[in-house]
């Protein structure tokens, strides 16, 4: 059978586009659907501009230091107006970058909403087209539980659009989104509550990290609540909203900003029509080379709920347009050791098993632990700590895991992250020099087990 394409692309976000961008590359006649904005989540409302906000946010802490080195600054001013300007504009031109790099590979684009109408063909606008394969790269979408006002609420989308920064924020939830945004609110001058229904934020880090960030984020001022959980919200007449928790206490926000996880973007998607399946979860089901339980129909990125992260997605949709159009360069992607970094202030860098996850997999740990005041700080009257850990296999020597919370983390573990793929032992991070003076050469110079 002919079809009007090789394969056609529900969603433009970076796994999409990368699986676009190869298959082309390989010679495949390929389509991309986009209803929204080009570069998905991370690009328009995701890492990008959280990462831009989280730069604004660190000058407030920039300014408090200079003076120990020397520097006068008075009457610092915040513009939260500028900077959603200036963060709008750069977006806008990554959005350009991201139409140039599709058109320039040959690819088709189609700019409105793609409905499955069979295991091979897509609808959009009235117009039908085919495929010997579809992707669906439609990514994840903020959800806000079902209480009472729940629609004077906030979630990510919202936030990077506010008008004005709110005097008073509930951030509500305890993953990494939560964590990030909870910094840049009170960062840039917000009166900030995080409020976690657990026990602990940032569950499923290492516990030495959670601990560590709780301390570093209360010496801030940060009013940190957990095990508890909003009941309801309601707006008062002065304007404001108030929150009323599940155990009675009631608290009094310009915000209430809710970051409780995420769902797949399935809305109106058409997967009725096809043999398509969802785990459990409510995510696309796929096997280990993301077809579907509809074989000709493939999904890759946060739409199937494995690792929810743009560098694994665009690893997906690599592995897919490989195995596809070019099966000799094929190989799976490898989700063991994938470092991460939470940008929270101050940040966390990650990559390997945890002290607990080594110890539920039956490892013989030894733990070395490093905590001190960045350099930088030791002429200035701020106490923050930096924290550095090593999870070692005892019997093999091999570095199981590696993490820090501490200026640059994420930048410093991504070399980690290089190392811990390639099976460094302790032994081989112990005869590697330190580059002097720099936090990073403390992960080369932890020689005594803490425990």
């Amino acid at each position: 059978m002919t079809y009007d394409f090789d394969l056609f692309v529900i969603g433009a976000g970076s796994g999409g586009v990368r699986a676009a961008r190869f298959a082309a590359g390989f010679g495949a006649k390929v389509a991309v659907a986009e209803s929204r904005y080009l570069g998905g989540t991370c690009v328009n409302v995701g890492c990008v501009p959280k990462k831009l906000l989280v730069y604004g946010a660190h000058f407030a802490d920039d300014f408090e230091q200079a003076a120990g080195f020397g520097w006068s600054l008075e009457d610092a001013q915040f513009d939260w107006g500028q900077l959603i300007a200036n963060k709008n504009r750069e977006i806008e031109r990554l959005n350009g970058i991201y139409r140039n790099l599709l058109v320039n590979s040959g690819v088709t684009l189609l700019e409105g909403h793609a409905k499955l109408t069979g295991a091979h063909e897509v609808e959009i606008d009235g117009q039908r087209y085919s495929a010997e394969h579809i992707l669906i790269a439609t990514g994840g979408w903020p959800q806000i539980p079902d209480i009472p006002g729940k629609e004077l609420a906030i979630s990510s989308n919202e936030a990077f659009y506010l008008k004005d920064l709110p005097k008073r924020v509930l951030v509500v939830g305890g993953g990494y989104i939560a964590v990030e945004f909870a910094g840049i609110f009170q960062g840039l001058g917000a009166k900030t509550s995080l409020l976690y229904r657990g026990d602990l934020f940032l569950r499923g880090f290492d516990g030495g990290v959670r601990e560590h960030l709780k301390d570093e984020l209360q010496k801030r001022g940060m009013d940190l609540q957990f095990n508890s959980d909003i009941q309801r919200i309601e707006r008062q007449d002065d304007g404001s909203l108030k929150a009323t928790l599940k155990d009675g206490r009631e608290l009094v926000a310009d915000c209430v900003f809710y970051a409780t996880g995420r769902r797949p973007m399935l809305d109106n998607l058409g997967l009725e029509n096809t043999g398509v399946e969802l785990d459990p979860r409510g995510f696309i089901r796929v096997d280990d080379l993301y077809q579907t339980t509809a074989p000709s129909i493939l999904a890759i990125g946060d739409v199937i709920g494995r690792v929810q992260l743009t560098p694994v997605a665009l690893a997906e949709g690599m592995a897919v347009a490989r195995r596809l159009f070019k099966p000799e360069q094929y190989r799976p992607v490898d989700y063991q050791n994938i470092p991460t970094a939470v940008f929270s202030q101050p940040p966390i860098g990650t990559v390997g098993l945890t002290e607990e996850q080594a110890l539920e997999q039956g490892y013989q740990v030894q733990i070395f632990e490093s905590r001190f005041r960045p350099m930088k700080l030791t002429l200035t009257e701020v106490q923050e700590k930096t924290l550095m850990k090593l999870v070692v296999d005892a019997d093999t020597d091999r570095v199981l895991g590696c993490h820090m919370v501490g200026p640059d983390a994420g930048e410093i573990i991504q070399g980690l992250g290089i190392a811990l793929k390639a099976g460094a032992t302790k032994q081989q991070f112990d005869e590697t020099i330190g580059v002097h003076p720099t936090a990073a050469e403390e992960f080369v110079t932890l020689r005594t087990p803490s425990r």
